[in-house]
């Protein structure tokens, strides 16, 4: 609760004349806040849902980071990182600062990073209980011995509820997601998406872990919990990556944000946030009864007359979310840590049905397709998306990565070096031509192979290289069909599919002419088209 220690630390970055601060409130006090202010309702299982007005997802055009001379020269500036200046973004955080007097704000003291080493100290400001809940899941709980010796290295402000004045406030709309990485103060305004908490949390930890020699990364952790063996899933959305690190014989580190020091992975987070539309039990279980009491769930609709959600209807937006603490999954790792990896696969849903279901890539094929971060859009999940279409994030996760992306695909590629870490490249999108024609491969298929890989069994096979993207294919798996590793084998016309690879392979080396600083025994590691 409140005391006068945490008002004289809140005037220190400018909050000033607050109503109450209610401070580090236990969850259920949080979900009766927000019942009270009205901030939404509970679903028949207890989770508070919410609209978020016009923002269902995050807004890159109004991120911005405080161009600052400190940093000036680290930040890879472009359309991801987009500048504004020192005193541009003072004068806005003054006027921030202004609206706030007078209001209640909900205040949490949490953790990014579950390594004691390597973890960062948050404080969260909301102007919205349900969104200081959301952090609460979201971000690592202190321990009553952390609370009491408590110093913020790093301030969020969250205030919904103001409009920026693009004109007057050097912004691009009545949002604003500015992080100042020198002060360590994030402040978001005009958006309600909880999403952007998250992910401006994960972008400053993407600027700070790589300076300790940490490895940041846009990924899922699991480990075997008998072995310890550790494995890493890099994928965009619709790849499998929630699903395929969700596996019941294995311990979930975490679902999506983790570092990488020379003692093992840690999860960056102390909870999950996952897409919600379409998730049924069967094929999801475990974030299914995730949803309960404490979790916050985000513009999804009810069955009429009811408060039982319908996961299938998208009529806000397709980007549903849910989001809870790591503690609600029955097999997590609740410490949030894991030994040096042993496997690292990305994930690709290729709808073009060029690439193979797995290959074994070496060290500098790994630095080429994470700095590629491929997946493919299918027709119809956007708007003016009619026909297959190669998408690329580098690393996985481009809008979260200040640095230039070689620091990360460095990182990486001296890991795995190091540990002697295996690499794949799994497709889990079509199979025997593209989209339209072929068919999705079947999950089991993709769930043997991964498997397969984390046991070491793709150790002991014979490889044949693929003809245009020099990537190593399996002759052989236990479990899976040897005819569909080569993808070529399922295609009726051979020259077709030739056809096809090489029109990805285009688009793949067409991408990678943006990476100046790629060394070039890096860019010849990519496709190669006769």
């Amino acid at each position: 609760m409140e005391d006068t220690k945490i008002r004289k630390e809140l005037t220190k970055i400018g909050l000033k004349n607050l109503g109450e601060i209610k401070h580090n409130l236990a969850p259920a006090l949080l979900v009766e806040e927000a019942f009270t202010n009205g901030e939404g309702v509970l679903t028949d299982t207890g989770a508070f849902r919410v609209e978020t007005g016009k923002f269902t997802g995050r807004s890159p055009k109004d991120r911005f980071i405080v161009r600052r001379r400190s940093i000036e020269k680290q930040i890879a500036w472009g359309k991801v990182n987009m500048p504004i200046e020192a005193d541009v973004f003072e004068r806005l955080y003054d006027k921030v600062m202004t609206y706030l007097e007078g209001k209640n704000v909900y205040v949490f003291d949490g953790l990014a990073g579950a390594d004691v080493q390597y973890q960062m100290q948050a404080r969260i400001i909301n102007e919205y209980a349900h969104q200081n809940l959301f952090m609460h899941q979201l971000l690592v709980r202190p321990s009553k011995e952390k609370i009491g010796c408590y110093v913020p290295d790093l301030h969020m402000v969250c205030a919904p509820g103001f409009k920026c004045d693009p004109e007057t406030d050097g912004v691009n709309s009545d949002a604003a997601i500015i992080l100042d990485l020198e002060k360590r103060i994030i402040l978001i305004v005009g958006s309600s998406y909880c999403g952007e908490m998250k992910k401006a949390i994960f972008s400053s930890m993407n600027y700070f872990l790589p300076q300790r020699n940490v490895l940041s990364m846009h990924c899922s952790a699991n480990m075997d919990p008998e072995t310890g063996n550790v494995a890493l899933f890099f994928g965009l959305s619709g790849t499998g990556k929630t699903t395929l690190s969700a596996d019941p014989a294995r311990k979930l580190i975490g679902d999506d944000e983790h570092g990488w020091s020379n003692s093992g992975v840690f999860n960056i987070e102390g909870g999950c946030y996952a897409k919600a539309i379409r998730l049924n039990e069967e094929q999801e279980p475990e974030i299914f009864h995730a949803i309960k009491f404490g979790s916050v769930v985000e513009n999804v609709q009810f069955f009429p007359g009811t408060r039982k959600v319908d996961f299938y209807d998208g009529t806000l937006t397709e980007n549903t979310r849910a989001a809870y603490p790591v503690e609600y999954i029955p097999n997590a790792q609740l410490n949030g840590r894991g030994g040096i990896p042993k496997t690292v696969i990305f994930l690709t849903a290729d709808a073009f049905g060029v690439l193979p279901p797995i290959a074994k890539l070496n060290t500098l094929q790994a630095m080429y397709h994470l700095l590629s971060g491929y997946t493919s859009k299918l027709a119809g999940t956007e708007r003016g998306v009619t026909e297959p279409q190669a998408t690329f994030s580098t690393c996985f996760g481009e809008p979260f990565l200040p640095l230039d992306p070689m620091v990360y695909a460095k990182m990486l590629a001296e890991k795995i070096e190091k540990y002697n870490v295996n690499v794949y490249l799994v497709n889990t999108g079509w199979v025997g031509g593209p989209y339209g024609i072929g068919n999705r491969i079947k999950l089991s298929y993709t769930r043997s192979l991964v498997t397969a890989a984390l046991n070491g069994e793709l150790e002991k096979v014979e490889y044949e290289q693929h003809p245009v993207f020099k990537v190593f294919m399996p002759k052989s798996c236990p479990g899976v069909d040897a005819e569909i590793l080569n993808p070529m084998n399922l295609w009726f016309d051979k020259d077709a599919y030739m056809k096809q690879a090489k029109m990805l392979a285009g688009k793949f080396i067409d991408n990678f002419t943006r990476f100046e600083s790629a060394p070039n025994f890096v860019v010849q590691a990519g496709p190669v088209i006769d």
